[in-house]
């Protein structure tokens, strides 16, 4: 099964992935950069597999960069706080 076909999974996957890159000392900057990186690659070729995911990706798909960026640091700051 992938991380993708459940929500709270897929958000432990990605607290997990926040927590070893901070540990590693990414700065902050890089974070959200690659978190806008990952959401724009899931929106281009990951078909959502729930509806939280669907809900991102409509949002993603109407937003514009800026309002993408705001999305992307959203996720990580959802994911820091649950972590």
């Amino acid at each position: 099964m992938s991380v993708l076909d459940n929500w709270d999974q897929w958000k432990d996957f990605l607290g997990d992935r926040l927590n070893q890159a901070q540990s590693e000392g990414m700065d902050q900057n890089v974070v959200s950069d690659v978190a806008y990186q990952v959401g724009e690659y899931l929106a281009q070729q990951v078909e959502p597999k729930n509806e939280q995911e669907r809900v991102l990706a409509e949002l993603w798909r109407v937003a514009d960069e800026q309002e993408q960026h705001a999305i992307a640091n959203m996720m990580v700051k959802l994911v820091k706080n649950e972590g």
